[in-house]
């Protein structure tokens, strides 16, 4: 057998240690160039053009777009040396997806709606997102500077509880541009038809019976009950099961997760939920947006008494929605109203909040950054906050926008029949203006967007599961946990789970090196055993 000499194998260490060492500087963002991180410059210069560009969404919207496109002229028209270059997306993910891929060679955007859980993604990266506490309160252009051009908004003017939503690991990283939360949108003539009252505030208790009554038969004809002559086909439809989930464990106090990213969902509170949940699965009372499709399409229609989706979704949803989705012919009269979603405890409303926000990207140069800051806060102004919010179920992020007599007529000029003053829509502007302070949001970290979406898929798999057949007791939940966990990779939760991406490659580097270490140590320690044996042989 071929002897390895103890020179080759410190040899074989050495490329091992070097190799190690060349592995290391790549480990940072995205392994893309380092960006030394932002400081406020003293003065602006208006000397300098600026080109910055901002990625927007809405919803194929063009009212929405058309607003954009005036704030930024209006910018523009204070601000020549500077110009705006808008992407539009109509998926909160696309934008998401887009920034991740281009954060290894620096061209994201300069500007961008955005989710604090996106942010926390995005942190991974070597100063990637510019923080913005030092920004908001420099004196000459920070939130109501004495040096920005236009009437910016002052810190205590931005909604306390919304910028509170904005920060991540304990910084403040976005502003806030837009926020909605969840309506119960009811059937108001059909249920009262059925011979019941509606509260002010809904039970799940109360969701569920009346959900259930919809598709019991008439014990004479066998046939199912009609309300004012239409068959109810899914009483009760779910838009976003992320948030269904979310919501519910939040108004028990059950787990979900804490603030370090540690995974608590897979519990027995939710167990019980996803049993609970899976009854009207079972009887289709209850159905989910990716199961059956959009909710405000089967409410129009009165094919379904209860439909839960955003505020900002208010205009889509009703008999006399403007926006509706479906032929008209197929549309019935009934009348709308708005309710929180439904309660565990009515006497202490949870309900989600949710909602656009701006980031600001550091592109390295801080002349630019300090130009796209100006335009982040521009987006914050009453012409932009008001008029956005009239397009949907949003309410202003300001204190300031909010007190804007042009937002309060909108507010008092509820009619059903016109397409600005939709009445369902202005109900489920009011519904978060009085209920900011129930509203909450979930913690913030890399991969929490992964959480949420894992939140969904629970109740989406026991609704499915229960569809083919397969009841959904304790046994079934542990297997659905269990696929959850794999698909999302929440099985890995708490392996190297809040150390930043680059210190897990330090680590692992460190390990194999200590590895390659003793390998060598056990290896000499061979060879010298073996060449001493040989030595004594002869």
């Amino acid at each position: 057998m071929k002897r390895i000499g103890f020179k080759r194998a410190a040899t074989f260490f050495l490329a091992f240690v070097i190799a190690g060492a060349l592995i290391l500087p790549l480990s940072g963002c995205h392994g893309s160039r380092k960006v030394a991180s932002f400081t406020v410059p003293e003065t602006f210069d208006e000397t300098r053009q600026y080109e910055i560009t901002f990625w927007a969404k809405n919803d194929s919207n063009l009212t929405q777009k058309k607003i954009y496109q005036k704030a930024i002229a209006d910018f523009e028209s204070l601000y020549p040396n500077i110009t705006v270059t808008m992407k539009s997306y109509t998926d909160y993910s696309m934008i998401f997806n887009d920034v991740n891929t281009n954060i290894a060679t620096r061209t994201t955007p300069d500007v961008c709606i955005t989710y604090p859980d996106h942010i926390a993604t995005y942190l991974t990266g070597d100063n990637v997102v510019v923080p913005l506490e030092k920004l908001a309160t420099d004196e000459k252009y920070g939130l109501g500077g004495s040096e920005v051009k236009f009437d910016s908004v002052k810190r205590d003017e931005v909604v306390e509880k919304f910028i509170g939503e904005c920060y991540v690991n304990g910084e403040l990283y976005a502003l806030p541009f837009m926020r909605s939360t969840e309506a119960l949108y009811i059937n108001k003539t059909y249920v009262e038809a059925m011979g019941y009252e509606i509260p002010d505030v809904p039970t799940w208790d109360w969701i569920w019976e009346i959900s259930e009554k919809a598709l019991e038969k008439d014990p004479e004809s066998g046939e199912l009950f009609k309300v004012n002559g239409q068959k109810i086909m899914i009483p009760f439809i779910y838009k976003s099961t992320d948030n269904m989930m979310i919501t519910m464990l939040r108004q028990l106090g059950a787990p979900y997760s804490d603030e370090y990213g540690n995974v608590l969902i897979f519990s027995d509170e939710t167990k019980a939920l996803l049993k609970e949940i899976a009854v009207h699965g079972r009887s289709r009372a209850f159905s989910t947006f990716k199961i059956s499709s959009y909710p405000g399409n089967f409410f129009n229609a009165g094919r379904c008494l209860f439909a839960i989706d955003s505020t900002a979704g208010a205009t889509w949803i009703g008999s006399k929605s403007p926006l509706s989705d479906i032929h008209e012919s197929e549309i019935v009269e009934f009348e709308t109203v708005v309710r929180p979603v439904p309660q565990f405890d009515t006497e202490n409303t949870k309900m989600i909040s949710q909602g656009p926000s701006l980031c600001l990207f550091n592109s390295g140069d801080s002349g630019k950054v300090l130009a796209s800051w100006l335009f982040m806060q521009y987006l914050l102004t009453n012409d932009v906050q008001t008029a956005y919010s009239r397009t949907e179920g949003y309410v202003p992020v300001t204190l300031k926008a909010q007190k804007d007599q042009s937002y309060i007529d909108y507010l008092n000029s509820s009619d059903e029949n016109s397409k600005e003053f939709y009445s369902v829509k202005i109900d489920a502007s009011r519904l978060l203006l009085d209920n900011t302070a129930n509203s909450f949001v979930t913690p913030v970290f890399d991969g929490s967007a992964s959480l949420r979406v894992a939140a969904g898929d629970l109740i989406e798999f026991t609704v499915k599961s229960e569809r083919r057949g397969d009841l959904v007791d304790d046994d079934a939940v542990d297997a659905i946990y269990e696929e959850v966990k794999k698909l999302h990779r929440l099985d890995q939760s708490g392996i190297l789970g809040d150390i930043p991406a680059e210190s897990k490659v330090l680590l692992i580097v460190l390990a194999a090196l200590w590895l390659g270490f003793g390998t060598f140590f056990i290896v000499s320690k061979c060879l010298k055993g073996r060449k001493k044996n040989l030595n004594s042989a002869q």
